[in-house]
């Protein structure tokens, strides 16, 4: 198995519970005026997960690594996720994931591995693939990994909570 699918399932079960021990009061609070809240945050990795699904679903039939985009601000503003129970984001939340776990582990290696000189993950991968460089779906799984532990980081700041370990750190 990638080493990234199981880091993403120790992360999220981990995470999940240390998510329970804040406070719908703290998931709510916004730092500043603008910014989002915990809420929001774990709200835009559910749009996160989503969105990636349908990229790792879809990429083993296509012949390169472009796919399309979402506006991040206006799908966490439309979904109100500011006023959504606080446990129900962490449940939609890790189900996703595990999800997103299990389809990672299912895709071949040779096709995660293919190199592709098309893509657009210089606009769509948390750390950019240079346009005029090849990059593989197993790179932007292992991107996706990563984008969700900076953001876990994110909520723990957010909440302004200190846990037992940083959130998104795993026992591995």
């Amino acid at each position: 198995m990638q080493d990234y699918v199981g880091d993403l399932t120790a992360v999220v079960t981990g995470a999940a519970a240390q998510l329970r021990r804040i406070p719908e009061e703290a998931a709510a609070r916004r730092p500043n005026p603008g910014a989002w809240s915990a809420k929001e945050v774990l709200g835009h990795l559910i749009d996160s997960a989503s969105n990636n699904h349908q990229r790792f679903v879809r990429a083993p039939d296509q012949k390169d690594l472009v796919f399309p985009g979402y506006e991040q601000e206006r799908w966490v503003q439309i979904q109100d996720y500011q006023h959504a129970p606080w446990e129900s984001l962490i449940v939609l939340w890790q189900a996703y994931n595990e999800h997103l776990a299990r389809v990672m582990a299912a895709i071949p290696a040779e096709v995660r591995l293919r190199e592709h000189r098309r893509h657009n993950l210089d606009q769509r991968a948390w750390r950019p693939v240079p346009p005029d460089q090849p990059a593989t779906l197993d790179y932007f799984m292992a991107d996706y990994v990563g984008h969700l532990k900076h953001h876990l980081a994110q909520i723990e700041r957010t909440a302004g909570v200190t846990l037992r370990k940083p959130i998104g750190e795993s026992d591995s």
